[in-house]
């Protein structure tokens, strides 16, 4: 655990006493990989969903967009949506709990999600 956070047994101990055990650790520097690698991703699918969108316009247009593809993809829009909105609110919580962190003094340590 020391190794995976980078930090040693007695800060571990020290932060675990010191925040009754209310806290969780986290690596930050993995945290910040792991939210970098998110953001480019949710990028790449934005992307493709504005290629398909007007590959599907052009396709509209030429009357040729068969409509249950049509209905699919919206449906499938929608369930990027609500995944994205979700995402959204945990880093928000994210944010608020690391700001929290902040406030008591950088331990290392965050509150639960």
């Amino acid at each position: 655990m020391e190794k995976y956070l980078g930090i040693t047994r007695s800060d571990i101990v020290r932060i675990r006493v010191l925040q009754n055990s209310q806290g969780m650790l986290i690596n930050t520097k993995e945290l910040m990989k792991v939210l970098d690698s998110t953001g480019a991703e949710l990028g790449r699918a934005g992307n493709n969903i504005n290629q398909l969108a007007r590959h599907a316009n052009v396709l509209a247009k030429q009357g040729m967009l068969n409509q249950d593809i049509a209905l699919e993809f919206n449906n499938l829009l929608g369930n990027y949506i609500t995944v994205q909105q979700e995402l959204e609110k945990t880093l928000r919580q994210l944010i608020r709990l690391m700001k929290g962190k902040h406030d008591r003094k950088d331990t290392g340590s965050i509150g639960h999600l």
